[in-house]
């Protein structure tokens, strides 16, 4: 069966860095890219507003008549922009060298969907802020978050700039999550000839040796060049530095864990590395 990522967009700037970093996949995968974008039912409501209740209002009903016409426009302009969006997107990875890209115009909310959406995919990208991302940077997008509380697939989180990976840090702590990564890794090669690095936070004892020197095997046996880390200190404070002193292009991590690292998202920590990190993170349930 043929691998296929899910690439939800918004039309803000991070759509772009979404379909480079989903056409960068999707050709190391030899994978289909389906194009998401979800509008919001106030987008596309042709209802006007009661105004009945205002003084003198409701008996022009001329008035009201044109402000439904109005209404209705916007909604059909919401609807011709989304498709102008996905055309734009699909014509960008197609140009990417990706045969195999679809589009998908929804109505809606994304976490209501998402179930549907991603039964078929094997991958969500989605970029870590929105439309209001220019206005406001110290904030995360509003969809991001539910995402990946709701999706059962690994989530690529992507930053406002495309750069292509050539080295990638795995913030490793042991759990299930990221077992399930480095499996995956293992398994369908997408990093294949580029150099990873498993960190591992905390205080070094002969059982945690043992344990990250399985995974890095693992990923050894697959064909990766890997080496191994442990660092002292806060597990936020450490990956961020690690990423930025040695130049990574990725971060992969798991979303939950049994470390201070399973806060991702949920907790404040990690959510202010998610926040300042200007490269993708690629999480794992």
């Amino acid at each position: 069966m043929m691998i296929s990522l899910l690439a939800l967009i918004d039309g803000s700037g991070y759509s772009r860095s979404v379909c480079d970093h989903a056409a960068w996949f999707a050709r190391r995968l030899g994978a289909a890219v389906e194009i998401v974008h979800v509008l919001g039912r106030r987008d596309v409501s042709s209802k006007p507003e009661d105004l009945s209740g205002n003084i003198g209002l409701g008996a022009r009903s001329a008035l009201l008549e044109e402000l439904a016409e109005l209404d209705a426009q916007k909604a059909r302009l919401s609807q011709k922009r989304g498709r102008a969006i996905l055309d734009d997107a699909r014509d960008s990875v197609s140009a990417s060298g990706v045969n195999q890209v679809t589009t998908k115009l929804r109505l809606g909310e994304i976490v209501e969907m998402l179930q549907d959406l991603e039964a078929d995919s094997d991958m969500i990208v989605i970029g870590k802020r929105g439309g209001g991302a220019d206005f406001n940077r110290s904030h995360l997008g509003s969809n991001l978050e539910r995402v990946v509380r709701s999706s059962h697939k690994p989530v690529l989180v992507v930053p406002s700039a495309f750069e292509p990976v050539q080295r990638f840090l795995i913030a490793y702590d042991g759990g299930p999550s990221v077992i399930k990564a480095i499996a995956e890794i293992a398994r369908n090669k997408v990093f294949a000839d580029l150099d990873c690095e498993l960190l591992r936070v905390g205080t070094e004892t002969p059982e945690l040796v043992a344990q990250m020197e399985t995974s890095a095997r693992q990923l050894r046996e697959a064909g990766y060049r890997v080496k191994t880390k442990f660092e002292p200190g806060k597990p936020e404070t450490v990956i961020a530095r690690e990423v930025e002193s040695d130049a990574y292009d990725l971060l992969v991590m798991g979303a939950f864990g049994h470390s201070r690292i399973r806060h991702l998202i949920i907790g404040s920590t990690t959510t202010e590395m998610i926040r300042n990190c200007k490269i993708p993170i690629l999480l794992f349930r």
